[in-house]
């Protein structure tokens, strides 16, 4: 387990646009987490994104391929933004750390949740990415997210669903940027596709998505 890291802001260039941060990642060695990835997974989609969904870390599927949500969490994704009634071209989605951190077992890697060194590390990649695209709504989804947003005193079980002003620098990480946006905390899909009642725990997320919805409308 990493105790420290380097960080990754001085390998995070003074960006014009998203492709530009996306072109610099893969040289990132702000910590230990890119020497057992494939490669880096940065965030894609709508540069004028109005909602940023923000995960916690690319899995397996999403190492292999170089893209986020792309794996059975990702698909469910896609199917509960359709069922709120979100446009998916209109979003844009990335995570909070852009490693893959796994154990291996046999031929198996298994996810290993980031620590918060890893979560500090990569957090000037975020701060990029936010700076870029000035979103009006960010859905947070699930602790790792939101211990990357709003500091490791957030609780996504007990703030879920509600529509959040962006947290004050008391609250918040000290190098996190304001922004005008509201926040929606949610559970992250993995955590549906592990529920006992998955229908019941998807419903709950489509609803958090439909919150989200609202603050657009």
């Amino acid at each position: 387990m990493a105790q420290t890291a380097v960080g990754a802001e001085k390998f995070v260039p003074d960006a014009k646009s998203l492709d530009e941060l996306k072109a610099a990642a893969p040289g990132c060695r702000g910590c230990e987490l890119y020497e057992g990835a494939t490669q880096v997974v940065f965030g894609r989609g709508d540069a004028h994104a109005k909602v940023v969904f923000v995960g916690e870390q690319p899995g397996d599927v999403e190492d292999q391929k170089g893209l986020p949500f792309v794996g059975p969490a990702g698909h469910l994704l896609r199917r509960a933004v359709d069922d709120a009634g979100m446009d998916p071209g209109h979003i844009y989605i990335t995570n909070a750390v852009k490693h893959f951190r796994f154990e291996l077992r046999g031929k198996r890697r298994i996810h290993q949740t980031p620590d918060r060194v890893h979560i500090e590390a990569c957090r000037p990649w975020l701060v990029s990415e936010f700076a870029l695209l000035k979103p009006q709504v960010v859905v947070v989804l699930g602790a790792t997210a939101a211990k990357a947003l709003l500091g490791p005193s957030f609780r996504v079980t007990q703030s879920r669903g509600q529509v959040l002003p962006w947290p004050d620098s008391a609250q918040r990480p000290q190098d996190f940027p304001v922004e005008p946006a509201k926040l929606v905390a949610t559970i992250h899909p993995s955590a549906v596709l592990r529920a006992d009642n998955r229908e019941i725990a998807y419903n709950g997320l489509v609803a958090d998505l439909k919150v989200a919805a609202r603050v657009l409308d």
